[in-house]
Protein backbone atom coordinates (compact mmCIF):
# COMPACT_ATOMS: atom_id res chain seq x y z
CA UNK A 1 0.00 0.00 0.00
CA UNK A 2 3.36 2.64 0.40
CA UNK A 3 3.89 4.75 -2.48
CA UNK A 4 0.25 3.88 -4.12
CA UNK A 5 -2.67 6.21 -4.28
CA UNK A 6 -5.97 5.08 -3.50
CA UNK A 7 -8.93 6.63 -5.93
CA UNK A 8 -11.94 7.22 -4.42
CA UNK A 9 -14.74 5.22 -6.08
CA UNK A 10 -16.26 6.72 -9.19
CA UNK A 11 -19.70 7.68 -7.95
CA UNK A 12 -20.52 9.52 -11.21
CA UNK A 13 -20.92 5.96 -13.09
CA UNK A 14 -23.11 4.50 -10.35
CA UNK A 15 -27.28 5.44 -10.98
CA UNK A 16 -28.36 7.37 -8.21
CA UNK A 17 -32.04 6.45 -8.20
CA UNK A 18 -33.30 2.70 -9.33
CA UNK A 19 -33.31 2.23 -12.88
CA UNK A 20 -31.40 5.68 -13.74
CA UNK A 21 -29.40 5.10 -16.92
CA UNK A 22 -25.35 5.89 -16.28
CA UNK A 23 -24.31 8.80 -18.01
CA UNK A 24 -20.45 7.82 -19.12
CA UNK A 25 -19.71 6.45 -22.15
CA UNK A 26 -18.93 2.85 -22.42
CA UNK A 27 -20.55 1.73 -19.60
CA UNK A 28 -22.97 -1.14 -19.24
CA UNK A 29 -25.44 -1.94 -16.52
CA UNK A 30 -25.51 -4.90 -15.19
CA UNK A 31 -28.66 -7.01 -16.21
CA UNK A 32 -29.18 -7.46 -11.72
CA UNK A 33 -29.32 -3.46 -11.36
CA UNK A 34 -31.76 -3.43 -13.99
CA UNK A 35 -33.86 -6.25 -12.49
CA UNK A 36 -33.64 -4.85 -9.41
CA UNK A 37 -34.77 -1.45 -10.31
CA UNK A 38 -37.56 -3.01 -12.26
CA UNK A 39 -38.57 -5.06 -9.12
CA UNK A 40 -38.38 -1.96 -6.62
CA UNK A 41 -40.28 0.21 -8.49
CA UNK A 42 -42.96 -3.20 -9.25
CA UNK A 43 -42.92 -3.43 -5.03
CA UNK A 44 -43.29 0.32 -4.45
CA UNK A 45 -46.21 0.33 -6.59
CA UNK A 46 -48.05 -2.56 -4.93
CA UNK A 47 -47.19 -0.99 -1.68
CA UNK A 48 -49.21 2.03 -2.46
CA UNK A 49 -52.20 0.16 -3.74
CA UNK A 50 -51.99 -1.58 -0.73
CA UNK A 51 -51.83 1.41 1.50
CA UNK A 52 -54.20 2.75 -1.02
CA UNK A 53 -56.89 -0.35 -0.45
CA UNK A 54 -56.32 -0.42 3.34
CA UNK A 55 -57.84 2.90 3.52
CA UNK A 56 -60.75 2.35 1.24
CA UNK A 57 -61.40 -0.93 3.27
CA UNK A 58 -61.66 1.40 6.28
CA UNK A 59 -63.54 4.00 5.21
CA UNK A 60 -66.09 1.57 3.66
CA UNK A 61 -66.06 -0.91 6.94
CA UNK A 62 -67.25 2.28 9.20
CA UNK A 63 -69.33 3.79 6.40
CA UNK A 64 -71.20 -0.17 6.96
CA UNK A 65 -71.40 -0.01 10.42
CA UNK A 66 -73.13 2.95 10.41
CA UNK A 67 -75.03 2.27 7.52
CA UNK A 68 -76.29 -1.38 9.49
CA UNK A 69 -76.98 0.85 12.52
CA UNK A 70 -78.87 3.43 11.08
CA UNK A 71 -80.92 0.92 9.51
CA UNK A 72 -81.92 -0.74 12.94
CA UNK A 73 -83.04 2.67 14.94
CA UNK A 74 -84.88 2.70 11.64
CA UNK A 75 -86.78 -0.18 12.20
CA UNK A 76 -87.13 0.85 15.84
CA UNK A 77 -88.58 4.36 15.47
CA UNK A 78 -92.39 2.77 15.49
CA UNK A 79 -91.06 1.45 18.90
CA UNK A 80 -89.52 4.53 20.01
CA UNK A 81 -92.45 6.73 19.12
CA UNK A 82 -94.79 4.11 21.50
CA UNK A 83 -92.31 4.81 24.32
CA UNK A 84 -92.30 8.69 23.89
CA UNK A 85 -96.46 8.03 23.52
CA UNK A 86 -96.80 6.78 27.10
CA UNK A 87 -94.12 9.07 28.85
CA UNK A 88 -96.12 12.03 27.52
CA UNK A 89 -99.72 10.24 28.79
CA UNK A 90 -97.76 8.75 32.23
CA UNK A 91 -97.99 4.91 31.66
CA UNK A 92 -95.04 4.82 32.46
CA UNK A 93 -94.66 5.86 35.51
CA UNK A 94 -92.58 3.05 37.64
CA UNK A 95 -93.52 -0.43 36.97
CA UNK A 96 -91.19 -3.01 34.72
CA UNK A 97 -91.97 -1.73 31.48
CA UNK A 98 -90.36 1.61 32.19
CA UNK A 99 -87.19 0.18 33.37
CA UNK A 100 -87.14 -1.22 29.91
CA UNK A 101 -88.16 1.28 27.89
CA UNK A 102 -85.06 4.07 30.19
CA UNK A 103 -82.44 0.95 29.25
CA UNK A 104 -83.86 0.73 25.56
CA UNK A 105 -82.95 4.49 25.04
CA UNK A 106 -80.05 4.44 27.17
CA UNK A 107 -78.87 1.63 24.59
CA UNK A 108 -79.39 3.67 21.65
CA UNK A 109 -77.30 6.96 23.16
CA UNK A 110 -74.60 5.00 23.44
CA UNK A 111 -75.08 4.96 19.51
CA UNK A 112 -75.31 8.35 19.11
CA UNK A 113 -79.61 8.60 18.65
CA UNK A 114 -81.17 11.61 19.89
CA UNK A 115 -84.57 12.30 20.10
CA UNK A 116 -84.97 16.57 18.89
CA UNK A 117 -87.78 18.56 18.64
CA UNK A 118 -89.34 20.61 21.27
CA UNK A 119 -92.40 23.52 21.51
CA UNK A 120 -90.57 26.68 21.23
CA UNK A 121 -87.66 25.56 18.96
CA UNK A 122 -87.50 28.04 16.02
CA UNK A 123 -88.56 25.85 12.44
CA UNK A 124 -86.15 24.78 10.62
CA UNK A 125 -86.96 22.95 7.29
CA UNK A 126 -83.78 20.73 7.76
CA UNK A 127 -84.90 19.11 10.75
CA UNK A 128 -88.31 19.75 11.06
CA UNK A 129 -91.64 18.62 8.78
CA UNK A 130 -94.38 21.01 9.15
CA UNK A 131 -97.44 19.20 9.21
CA UNK A 132 -99.60 22.23 10.07
CA UNK A 133 -99.43 25.70 9.85
CA UNK A 134 -102.14 27.04 12.64
CA UNK A 135 -102.32 30.73 14.39
CA UNK A 136 -101.12 30.85 17.91
CA UNK A 137 -99.90 33.62 20.31
CA UNK A 138 -95.81 33.50 20.64
CA UNK A 139 -93.58 34.39 23.34
CA UNK A 140 -92.93 38.28 23.32
CA UNK A 141 -89.97 38.99 20.66
CA UNK A 142 -90.04 35.72 18.89
CA UNK A 143 -89.41 37.11 14.97
CA UNK A 144 -89.26 33.62 13.60
CA UNK A 145 -91.01 30.81 12.31
CA UNK A 146 -91.75 29.00 15.74
CA UNK A 147 -92.45 25.25 16.81
CA UNK A 148 -95.66 25.30 18.71
CA UNK A 149 -96.60 21.54 18.88
CA UNK A 150 -94.60 18.61 18.00
CA UNK A 151 -96.91 15.59 16.65
CA UNK A 152 -94.08 13.36 16.35
CA UNK A 153 -90.50 13.82 17.42
CA UNK A 154 -87.39 13.77 15.40
CA UNK A 155 -83.95 11.37 15.77
CA UNK A 156 -80.15 11.96 14.98
CA UNK A 157 -77.86 9.65 15.06
CA UNK A 158 -75.02 12.16 15.50
CA UNK A 159 -75.15 14.84 12.91
CA UNK A 160 -77.11 12.44 10.35
CA UNK A 161 -81.05 12.87 10.42
CA UNK A 162 -82.69 9.08 10.97
CA UNK A 163 -86.29 11.40 10.57
CA UNK A 164 -87.62 14.88 10.94
CA UNK A 165 -89.72 16.09 13.92
CA UNK A 166 -93.08 16.33 12.95
CA UNK A 167 -94.38 19.93 14.22
CA UNK A 168 -97.18 22.26 13.60
CA UNK A 169 -95.69 25.91 13.09
CA UNK A 170 -97.28 29.30 14.17
CA UNK A 171 -95.29 32.96 12.83
CA UNK A 172 -94.85 35.54 14.99
CA UNK A 173 -97.54 38.69 14.52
Amino acid sequence: MRGKAHAAPDVSAAPDLPGAVSSVEGDEIHPDTTLAADLTRDLQRLQAEYVNYKKRVDRDRELHHHVAVSSVVEALLPVLDDVHLARQHGDLEGGPFAAIADKLEATLAKFGVERFGQPGDAFDPTVHEALMHIEAELAEGTEVTTVVQVLQPGYKMGERLVRAARVAVADPQ
